[in-house]
């Protein structure tokens, strides 16, 4: 994982926060990003995988 970011988002009453981090494929080599919007708590996770 070359390069992470974390951007917080309100809607409504929950607060959400979108992850993106960086993904290396195995077959070309080629780096792709993975986006995904959760709850603040789940973004170690997310980034740890």
């Amino acid at each position: 994982m070359a390069k992470k970011s974390v951007a917080s988002i309100q809607t409504g009453s929950k607060r959400l926060t979108k992850a993106i981090k960086m993904v290396k494929s195995e077959k070309t080599g080629a780096y792709t990003f993975v986006e995904q919007i959760m709850a603040p708590e789940d973004v170690n996770d997310f980034l740890k995988k």
